[in-house]
């Protein structure tokens, strides 16, 4: 940007090679300076050289990279005492200028070189010769870290015009690397952009859907709120009615005297009205049977007298036992004891709860030799307290499903058997 200051521009330009790639060692000038520089007798300086005194061409490219434009714009309006409102160009060219000669603003720019890379410069300081200060040169280059490097390896006893020369061309090409990089860099720094507001155009749909779909859910949200509200209030004004009508009842309870009484009484009621729908049923069935037998007598006579021949016949020793029938039909209780007290037997019945009292059941099964438990007509609670006394106790139980005469003589004829 300031070969126009630069003399030794149009000779670098002039004599390095078009390559495309990164420069990454110094080329053969320096390695033949250093090999001539090997042969000789170095020189035995010690004091590191200052700003001014160094080369004209050094100076654009060192305040190019050494300084930040916004830390060379304050250190040109302190130097200056005051605002500077020329542009970046003018101002780098102006310091360049001034870094000529010894003044106020190169004193400054030397001085806040100094603090800036103090930590290259004391790197550097353990180079005690030209090639190891060039090797310190190329290993910056490498790394890509050029502004410090530059400062310490031109300031350094050991850099020699040649050396000089050649740092200022690897620096020349980086610079010219570090541009296409930018140029890249600031097109993918584009397209970025362009994507971001791509996504930040989605970003605020997608936000303004979120933001109706929120105030959508909060509508209903307050909705069902004010319907709990109502619900819960519907349900303290029931308990509320609840209540009261518990007292009233209460209060109705107390000054009906016997209340328990009449209502124990009514479902007894309704019990015996249940048992009378039931036995009139039975009666109806019974009736049913006794006209089914008096349309064929003879065939019921004889199934009779088969029965009866066939209990004769069964080797019994009943005489004197007490035989517990429980449950079976009350029409069939007649032919129950006709059969059993012809073998000598004392018949005994209890219909299981239904008529008689539940509380008598233990007793006639205390008093019986033999149970029969017709289990299809008792109640089941019957039915487990006969199985359970008979079983503690080691009686004798017969159980039948059907209530007929020949169920019972076959209960009879297991009985004889067992």
């Amino acid at each position: 940007m300031c070969e126009k200051h630069d003399p030794l521009a149009a000779i670098i330009g002039a004599a390095m090679p078009q390559a495309a790639g990164p420069v990454a060692q110094p080329g053969p000038v320096i390695h033949n300076v250093l090999t001539a520089l090997s042969a000789e007798p170095e020189a035995q300086a010690s004091r590191r050289r200052r700003l001014w005194e160094l080369g004209h061409a050094c100076h654009c490219p060192l305040v190019g990279v050494g300084f930040p434009l916004g830390v060379l714009r304050k250190l040109v309006d302190k130097a200056s005492s005051g605002k500077v409102v020329a542009d970046d160009y003018e101002v780098h060219v102006g310091a360049v200028t001034e870094c000529a000669t010894r003044n106020r603003l190169s004193e400054a720019l030397q001085k806040e070189l100094e603090r800036r890379y103090a930590a290259v410069l004391l790197r550097f300081r353990g180079a005690k010769s030209t090639a190891q200060v060039a090797a310190l040169w190329r290993a910056a280059v490498g790394n890509g870290d050029v502004a410090g490097a530059f400062w310490a390896g031109l300031t350094h006893p050991r850099c020699t015009p040649e050396l000089e020369e050649q740092m200022c061309r690897d620096l020349h090409m980086v610079q010219h690397q570090a541009g296409a990089c930018v140029r890249a860099d600031l097109n993918k720094f584009n397209a970025t952009l362009d994507e971001n507001r791509r996504l930040t155009h989605e970003l605020a749909k997608a936000q303004q859907r979120a933001t109706a779909l929120l105030a959508e859910k909060t509508t209903d949200a307050e909705r069902h709120a004010a319907q709990l509200m109502q619900l819960r209030a519907q349900v303290v004004g029931k308990d509320s009615m609840i209540d009261s009508v518990r007292m009233e009842l209460e209060q109705l309870r107390a000054s009906i005297p016997g209340l328990e009484t009449r209502a124990r009484l009514a479902e007894r009621l309704g019990q015996m009205e249940e048992r009378e729908r039931a036995m009139r049923q039975q009666i109806a069935e019974l009736k049913l049977e006794l006209a089914r037998a008096q349309e064929a007598p003879a065939p019921l006579q004889a199934e009779a007298r088969q029965v009866v021949e066939h209990v004769m016949k069964m080797p019994l020793s009943l005489r004197e036992r007490a035989v517990l029938c429980v449950g079976g039909r009350n029409g069939n209780v007649a032919s129950y004891r006709e059969l059993i007290e012809r073998e000598g037997a004392l018949f005994s019945h209890h219909d299981g709860g239904l008529e008689d009292n539940a509380n008598r059941l233990e007793a006639s099964l205390a008093a019986a030799d033999l149970v029969i438990c017709q289990t299809g007509c008792i109640s089941h609670s019957a039915y487990w307290r006969v199985k359970d006394y008979c079983k503690r106790n080691g009686k004798r139980c017969v159980f039948i499903d059907n209530p007929s005469i020949s169920s019972l003589a076959r209960g009879l004829e297991q009985a004889g058997a067992d």
